[in-house]
This record gives structure tokens, sequence and C-alpha cells, in this order.
């Protein structure tokens, strides 16, 4: 791509990351499956050397998600989400204080956790849309926290952080501020821009939006950051498989047609939820009467593709029982964890054992596909209508 085209995200995705445009070239880079590379003498920088510290696979896509993200700064590619957790939570010192929602993605609340139980660092918890709670945090019991870790809006209770002033905030107590951008993608929000110092994506999810691949990956602002990130990945040996990062690359060209065809079918959805006696509560910033939507409305490029609702109890059957009766009766919904898909995917959260009991017990959460809104409203449609007491 020539470097002086000043492209918009929605032609970025697609653009970035190409081969040189020499003749007879390829059109998309290659997937490159070698553990080693020819060379001589001491390892440069640049060197790819062993594949565990490059693979020129890898970086077509971190060239692409860093210049989305707004970075001067290529991304780094990891083996899972939860590898890219661990290798941010690396960056907390020993003893150090971490500052993170409790209602963020299970796996990295499970993960602070037992690594502050084993007395690495302490963890304080907080409501992320509270910022006067979270400002508190940073500086409570007279040490500052080290590391801000935020999620906005947060997994599965849809959560809105102030963003802009929690990150000005964590940065001026001195804290390293983490985003988990894996719910908005930097085509709705990009948080480095905001001046955060790291943001975290499940490329599992809307990145490579297939359903396909497990993968993670971090972007940095500074590159001393990067380079430390990068030495704990090949350290560590958190890395990618070339055909995952291919097919995450492959992915990744489609965001935004994706993203735009979610996001509107997820609004009109969550209105008709909102509507429907079966739900108690639908969850969507996208909703005027939601907590976040006024953050939401001022801070992002859309409200994002994935809600929550919480099922009624009726007919002599608990919301939890109603939920599951929910799922069940789905023909085009497919059951599943994960979100960010082709597929529309739903399943009761708290039917995993890692979620806090701070979830409700029939929170259901939705993730919109690409299918259309009318085939996807009708299949919920004909399950509410079916549980105890709604004609069922």
């Amino acid at each position: 791509m020539h470097e002086s085209l000043d492209l918009s995200p929605d032609s970025l995705v697609v653009a970035a990351g190409r081969p040189d445009r020499e003749r007879d070239a390829p059109v998309n880079p290659s997937v490159v499956l070698s553990s080693t590379f020819i060379g001589t003498g001491p390892l440069g920088a640049g060197d790819r050397g062993y594949g565990r510290y490059a693979n020129p696979t890898w970086e077509a896509f971190e060239d692409v998600l860093g210049r989305l993200e707004g970075s001067a700064e290529p991304a780094l590619l990891f083996s899972s989400g939860l590898a890219a957790v661990s290798a941010a939570l690396s960056l907390v010192p020993l003893g150090g204080v971490v500052v993170m929602p409790g209602h963020s993605y299970a796996g990295t609340v499970q993960m602070a956790s037992e690594l502050a139980d084993k007395g690495l660092f302490t963890l304080r918890l907080v409501d992320i849309a509270d910022t006067d709670a979270v400002l508190a945090a940073l500086t409570a019991e007279d040490r500052a926290a080290d590391l801000l870790w935020l999620e906005s809006p947060t997994n599965p209770m849809l959560g809105v952080a102030d963003l802009p002033v929690l990150i000005a905030e964590g940065r001026k107590a001195g804290a390293l501020v983490v985003v988990d951008n894996t719910f908005c993608t930097p085509l709705v929000q990009q948080p480095l821009l905001l001046g955060a110092d790291l943001v975290l994506h499940s490329v599992t999810k809307y990145l490579a939006g297939h359903s396909d691949v497990v993968l993670g990956a971090l972007v940095a602002r500074d590159p001393g950051l990067r380079d430390t990130l990068l030495h704990h990945r090949a350290l560590h040996g958190s890395i990618a498989g070339p055909w995952e990062a291919w097919l995450a690359l492959r992915g990744l060209r489609t965001l935004a047609l994706r993203v735009e065809r979610s996001q509107a079918s997820a609004q009109v959805l969550a209105e008709r939820l909102d509507a429907h006696p079966a739900v108690d509560r639908v969850r969507f910033p996208g909703l005027p009467q939601d907590p976040g939507h006024e953050r939401a409305a001022a801070q992002l490029k859309g409200f994002g593709s994935i809600l929550a609702i919480e099922v009624g109890a009726s007919g002599g059957h608990s919301g939890a029982e109603n939920a599951d009766a929910l799922v069940r009766a789905l023909r085009l919904w497919v059951p599943a964890t994960s979100l960010g898909g082709v597929e529309s995917l739903i399943e009761r959260r708290r039917r995993h054992v890692a979620e806090p009991v701070s979830v409700p017990d029939n929170l259901v959460r939705l993730s919109v596909g690409i299918e259309s809104a009318e085939d996807l409203w009708a299949d919920l449609s004909q399950a509410l209508d079916a549980l105890p007491g709604h004609g069922g």
C-alpha cells in the first residue's frame, strides 16, 4: 500500500498488509511455514532468525491492526486472547496494584485473581461505569495503581466506561493503562488515540470473524513497551501459528462490512426485545434508556453488536430456567460461547462456573452476526413466545 495515502479505517482494513506491487506479485501475503530463517553472524534488529521470534505471515496482520488502532507500531499477535492478557499482566511489578472491572471478561478476572492470590500483586475490582469509584481505587490505601485495566463495554454486562476521563486520570496517577477493545474493534473506538498505553484484542472474535481461529493481540503506543512485550512473547512461547494468522488476516478484510451489518441488526433486535413481555431487561448502549447510552453516543462510532437480556420468570419457572429454554428453542441462533463471528451466537452466561455471581443467572448474551435481522428476530420471537405464560 502506498504509504502516503490517507485512508479511512474502512479502506485501511482492506489495503494494508499487502505485498509490494511488483509485476506478477501475489495480491495476498503468503502463508510462510518455516521454523527458522537463513542468516549468519549476530542477529540484529529486524532479523527473523527463528520461528519463535517472527514470521512474515504474522507481520502482515500485525501491520494492519497496528495501523487500525492508530499506532506507529505494528501490533503483536499472540496464540490466544488470554496469552495476550498474560503478557499485559506481566508488566505489573511484583507487589504492585491492578485496578480492573469486576465484570471484565471472566478469563481476565480469573487470571488476575489467581495471580493476586499468589501474592504477585494486589487486585482492586471496580464497577467500571462508576467513574468516582475507579478514580478512588487508583490511589486507595496509600498505594497508587501500577496498571489500570479498562474494558468498555464490559463483557457480559455491557457497562460503558468514561474512557477519556479514566485514561487521563490513570496516566496522571502513574498507572499503565490497558484497554480491552475486543467488543468495539478499532472501527468503533481507538483507545490509543485517547492516550491509552496498550490495547488488547481477542482476535478470535471480530477481527478474525469466522469462529475458526484462536488468537490474541496487543497494540502498544510506545516502541519501548512493544519491545518489552515482544521479548515476553518470544521467551514464553505464546506465538501464533502461521495458518491461524493468515486466516485472521483474511477475515479482517471484511471487518468494516461485518461490523456495519451486525451493529444495524443489533439495534433492531434490542428495540424489539425491549418490547417483549418475556424479557425483563435489555442491556444495550444503543437504547436511549440504557445507563451507558450517553457515554457510548459520545465516545463510540456505533453501539456494537453485543447485547444481553434478562429473561423473566413465568409459569412456575425461574428466569434462569426460562433462559435455558429460550436458548434450546432457537433454530437459527447458534447456542455456543464466544462472539464476533459471522453467525449469531447466544448463551446463558452463568453456565460458565467462572462467571461472577454478580452476573444475573437469567442473563443471556447475544452476539449478533450478519444474517437477516428479520430472520434473527423471527427465531427469537418464536422462542420467547413459547415460554410458559407467553403462549407456550
